[in-house]
């Protein structure tokens, strides 16, 4: 059984966390996706997850959803590696628009939760908290949760990588 401590799991996190960091660190002037995934890809451990972030790279740019989800997978095994290569080719589309990065997301179907948790985690460091919906803030679940205004201040302790 596959679980948060298997090396693919664990590529997976590592995989996120960079993106994460290079949303946050590159947000005055986002990164193409190319150059995106393929820091990602330079960084992350061999495995799976690393295959599936270079078949991320070589789709081409006018890939849609549906061609990219019969490549990268969609979630819908829950692996690392059938959700984090999608999630990440959908976040680096969409480094600067949080609401058209969770569409896209969701049009994937699959493990939509985690896809779309991936991707409005790294797009929201990269276009910053002002560019959630305000409609989609006051709909949460719980409000008392998470002060969406306090992300910008725990975003610096991201993982952080060499210049």
């Amino acid at each position: 059984m596959i679980t948060h401590s298997h090396p693919e799991g664990v590529a997976g996190a590592i995989a996120v966390a960079l993106a994460a960091a290079l949303a946050w660190r590159h947000q005055s002037s986002p990164m193409t996706p190319c150059d995106f995934l393929q820091a990602i890809c330079e960084r992350t451990p061999e495995s799976q997850v690393r295959r599936g972030l270079i078949q991320a790279l070589a789709l081409p740019t006018e890939t849609t959803v549906e061609l990219a989800v019969a490549v990268l997978g969609n979630g819908a095994r829950v692996s690392a590696q059938d959700t984090v290569p999608f999630s990440l080719w959908a976040a680096a589309h969409h480094l600067d628009d949080y609401q058209d990065a969770l569409w896209t997301t969701v049009s994937g179907l699959g493990d939509r939760d985690t896809t779309c948790a991936i991707v409005g985690g790294i797009v929201a460091m990269s276009a910053g908290v002002q560019s959630i919906p305000a409609s989609w803030i006051h709909a949460r679940s719980d409000p008392r949760l998470v002060r969406v205004s306090q992300a910008p201040q725990l975003a610096p302790n991201l993982l952080l990588l060499p210049q």
